[in-house]
């Protein structure tokens, strides 16, 4: 396992923003873990969130113009992402959306500099690749060209085919899709640890039936 792994999972779990159990999925799923990112809302840990995901990108050697973080944990994590790459001498423009468009002021669902070039995507889980289509869909309404797409975590499931949301997505719209973790590194630390190893056999069985 990677550094950035390592400490993604270190903070996940003394967050709890990564929990095992017994927790219902949007997608109506029944999982035994869950991952929320909003967990990690205090300014230590969002520095360390943002070396993990900065350590991922600079590992593809990723070309980008222009990041985009859809709403909700997209935008903290697109802005501290954002952020740390610019003490690197990086610096990018930084968009998110509204979930409702806004008919005064300004208007538009778009807030910050409109997505340009190619854009890279921050969020912090894929699941069913849902919102993933949607945030590239809207990237592509503003002719720009969604290049990658990175999240925190893969849960590695299927999609509305037999391949994973996060293949789906790279066939479908030839996009680069980066993960910190994913299910299988999930398991690979649960199946090594001794506090969390009872998880294994319902993480397993989780993948079995859903699982790509």
């Amino acid at each position: 396992m990677k550094n950035y792994q390592k400490s993604f999972l270190k903070l996940a779990l003394e967050s709890n923003s990564l929990q095992f159990g017994e927790f219902v999925l949007k997608s109506g799923r029944k999982s035994p873990y869950f991952f929320n990112a909003a967990n990690m809302l205090n300014g230590s840990n969002l520095y360390e969130l943002a070396k993990c995901y900065t350590d991922a990108i600079e590992e593809t050697n990723l070309e980008f113009d222009s990041i985009f973080g859809p709403a909700y944990k997209g935008i903290f994590l697109g802005s501290i992402v954002a952020t740390l790459l610019s003490e690197q001498g990086k610096n990018f423009p930084l968009c998110f959306n509204r979930k409702e468009e806004k008919d005064h002021g300004e208007g538009g669902s778009i807030i910050g500099d409109k997505p340009s070039g190619d854009v890279l995507i921050i969020d912090d889980v894929l699941s069913a690749g849902t919102a993933g289509r949607e945030s590239i869909e809207l990237i592509k309404e503003v002719s720009a060209n969604p290049k990658a797409f990175i999240v925190g975590l893969d849960r590695q499931e299927k999609g509305n085919t037999d391949s994973s949301a996060s293949q789906e997505l790279c066939d479908e719209y030839n996009i680069e899709f980066i993960s910190i973790i994913n299910l299988d590194t999930l398991i690979e630390f649960v199946k090594s640890d001794t506090q969390f190893n009872n998880y294994l056999d319902e993480l397993n069985e989780y993948r079995e039936v859903w699982g790509a």
